[in-house]
């Protein structure tokens, strides 16, 4: 691939100058998040961690990228209605994943109870890296999909201003003009928009459910307030706070603090730690109720890492989409190698393998949100311990991608200023939303890009490992 900025990495004075100006423009631009030492307070910020350089991103893949998310769109809300798919699927896990199981059982209590919500919001965000062929070609190879709190999409929405400058002031104008605009808070907004008016009341509001430590709060907000210049009125809550204050009526309306909501955006509640009893009550409250939830529990599900390494099956996408061979092929032509770890013989022997070979592969637990996945040796001595338990089915194995890696300057809060050698990952966000059986929006909303030296195997930016970065389409 590619490395526009050789010249520019190896200029030492050219660099100190830039990052200057880089730090001060993504404050001046809101590229901002609370501190560690002060996650409750707004009084206290500093700039989200950063690439000094936008990162080159092979345009074909890009491109490629993008004309799948409609793709991946339909199948995540396909699998979400598919009862029988989720059960056959999740059916080993649930035995051995106590956070899955407990998802699992507030979907099928709902589903007996029968859905009082008829409207259906997906947010979700595919990621992908750039496998390195021997022959030195790239392909786009899916990592995961995140159906539930995809973050970075208001963040990113102001990264691409802070690098046409940082171009600029390195004398690079006209390769600052080739930069993309990009604006994800605005798509995921006109999806939740759309859901609002679709649920049809006026005075119901929409309710971000957001963490208890909230450092990446101005994140949430892009999206927020892209909501109130719509004239919609949006609420912050947690869980805590709905166990407490939260309320149904006799036709399922959600109340909160006597608010009608319309729409519940998740932000929270995809690791186990999000729950304790009230927390579970609590979700389970909004689960039954009439308003929209991003997501909904199916949803959640159909985002887990089991589900991913069903889908690579032969034959799976098109009992899923019967009739769109084109869909399938562009969704298959992205698939990684995904291997099962269920119990029996085709086990057995991936683990073998896995256990043979640590660094062919990547070790993942049903988890999201960055840094649970296992490598090269820590992912063997899992494997072998693991290896003739029940409880290896909670993890499915990947082959490992491996890019090619580019030098750049990872701007980061009291870190020195020094060349790292980093990979990158792109995400494409995806909104769809469907009123009963009918499809009304179906849309990429922008995309992505998160970089970090090649010394951290994994783990996101709230994970506090990659950087937020802007693709320059080489």
């Amino acid at each position: 691939m590619a490395a526009p900025w050789r010249d520019v990495v190896r200029d030492a004075a050219a660099v100190r100058e830039a990052a200057a100006v880089a730090v001060d423009a993504a404050l001046l631009a809101g590229v901002l998040m609370r501190t560690g030492e002060q996650p409750h307070a707004s009084d206290v910020v500093n700039y989200a961690p950063f690439t000094l350089l936008p990162s080159a991103v092979p345009q074909d893949l890009f491109e490629q990228a993008y004309a799948v998310q409609q793709d991946f769109n339909l199948l995540v809300d396909a699998i979400s209605q598919n009862k029988e798919f989720l059960q056959q699927t999740l059916a080993s896990t649930i035995k051995v994943d106590d956070f899955t199981a407990r998802l699992f059982r507030i979907y099928t209590q709902v589903l007996e109870e029968g859905l009082a919500q008829t409207v259906f919001l997906g947010i979700n965000r595919s990621d992908y890296m750039f496998d390195c062929g021997l022959d030195g070609t790239a392909a786009l190879r899916q990592i995961e999909i995140n159906t539930i709190a995809a973050s970075f999409g208001g963040l990113t929405s102001r990264t691409a201003d802070v690098h046409r400058l940082v171009l600029k002031v390195l004398g690079k104008t006209e390769e600052a003009s080739h930069l993309l605009p990009n604006n994800p808070a605005k798509g995921l907004a006109l999806g939740i928009a759309k859901a609002w008016e679709l649920y049809g009341s006026q005075r119901a509001v929409v309710m971000f459910l957001v963490e208890e430590v909230q450092r990446n709060i101005f994140d949430q907000r892009c999206v927020e307030n892209e909501l109130w210049n719509r004239n919609i009125r949006v609420i912050r809550r947690r869980f805590r706070d709905v166990f407490e204050q939260g309320s149904l009526d006799a036709s399922r309306r959600l109340y909160m603090d006597g608010q009608e909501v319309a729409v519940v955006y998740y932000r929270e509640g995809y690791v186990p730690q999000n729950y304790d009893q009230q927390n579970w009550e609590a979700r389970l409250l909004l689960e039954r109720s009439r308003a929209v939830k991003c997501p909904d529990i199916a949803t959640q599900l159909a985002g887990t890492k089991k589900v991913q390494q069903e889908l690579s099956r032969p034959g799976t996408l098109e009992k899923l989409l019967p009739g769109r061979p084109e869909a399938i092929a562009r969704m298959r032509a992205t698939f990684a190698g995904l291997y099962s770890l269920d119990e029996g013989e085709e086990g057995d022997r991936i683990a073998a393998t896995a256990i043979a070979d640590p660094d062919r592969f990547v070790l993942k637990p049903q988890r999201e949100g960055g840094g649970n996945n296992l490598y090269g040796e820590e992912l063997r001595q899992v494997l072998e311990k693991i290896k003739d338990s029940p409880e290896r089915t909670s993890y499915i194995l990947m082959d490992k991608i491996k890019p090619q890696p580019a030098l750049n300057y990872l701007l980061r809060a009291h870190s020195p200023l020094q060349v790292s050698e980093c990979i990158s990952e792109l995400g494409i966000f995806g909104v769809y939303v469907r009123q009963g059986q009918e499809l009304v929006m179906n849309r990429a909303a922008g995309h992505l890009l998160r970089t970090k030296a090649i010394e951290h195997a994994d783990g996101g930016v709230a994970a506090g490992v990659a950087v937020l970065d802007t693709p320059y389409l080489v």
